[in-house]
């Protein structure tokens, strides 16, 4: 499935001091595995969906938490997290909750330990679409940790699909051996907090428009951003819109910061 199993207890004191949880919050944990990390996560007072498409797995889950899981404390479900339907988790712990009033969408976390090959899928499903976790912290290959951050100071759709949602930083960089088996590339401690929408209703821009704009300007890294974009809306316009927001004609996709990607696409949308 692959998957590499956390046996780290300081990794896993890593992830859970970055995820900072509340007693009695509700946490999805993707692809729990062994269930390393889904103790923690209860120990801290987290009330657990765990979402594993291994059924070995979950047969070894069902097993080893019987107790939380009938207490309710952890509720496991066969299914692949790309089929999950997050909406669901309403019903499962808060939908009796009066704490949570009615913004119940922003009353969840996601904290895992993921399946590298499925982090873009994953991003993309939840900070995309509703209901979006309030932050994520997640244990996921350096290299993609490291372009979501943009440390190289280069942008990415990745990096821009990310941040336009929330605030990525780099917690901790993890070793080959806190996992089994070991992968074959670095890990990182990836935390995104202050997850919303918000960036999307104050620039007056939709999250489809805004995404199939950025895609368009990434769609040929060579090429200058202005001919990437010619297709997005009239030649003119689009050398009108260079010339109000102050860019070289030479500017590339990468070069562009989040603020500009905004700044762009309520122009091109208007």
């Amino acid at each position: 499935m692959g998957q590499h199993f956390l046996n780290s207890k300081k990794v896993l004191n890593d992830i859970i001091s970055a995820a900072n949880i509340q007693k009695d919050e509700t946490v999805l944990e993707i692809g729990p595995g062994t269930g390393m990390l889904t103790r923690e996560l209860l120990n801290a007072g987290a009330k657990i969906v765990a979402v594993e498409k291994d059924i070995r797995s979950c047969d070894l889950l069902k097993e080893k938490f019987a107790k939380e899981i009938s207490n309710g404390r952890l509720t496991l479900i066969h299914e692949d997290i790309l089929k999950f339907d997050a909406h669901t988790l309403d019903s499962r712990f808060r939908g009796n909750d009066k704490r949570y009033g009615n913004d119940m969408q922003k009353s969840y976390a996601i904290i895992a330990n993921i399946p590298y090959y499925i982090t873009g899928a994953i991003l993309e499903k939840f900070l995309e679409n509703e209901p979006r976790p309030n932050r994520m912290v997640l244990l996921t290959q350096k290299e993609v940790a490291e372009r979501i951050v943009a440390k190289d100071g280069k942008e990415s759709i990745l990096s821009i699909s990310v941040k336009a949602f929330g605030n990525p930083r780099i917690i901790a960089k993890v070793p080959r051996g806190a996992f089994t088996p070991p992968p074959t590339v670095d890990s990182a401690i990836l935390a995104i907090d202050d997850i919303s929408n918000s960036n999307f209703v104050e620039n007056k821009v939709e999250i489809s428009r805004f995404f199939g704009i950025v895609r368009a300007g990434f769609a040929h890294k060579r090429k200058f951003l202005i001919r990437n974009l010619g297709g997005m809306a009239d030649l003119n316009k689009i050398k009108a819109i260079w010339d109000i927001l102050y860019f070289n004609e030479k500017v590339r996709a990468e070069d562009l910061t989040l603020e500009q990607w905004f700044a762009l696409s309520t122009k091109i949308s208007t």
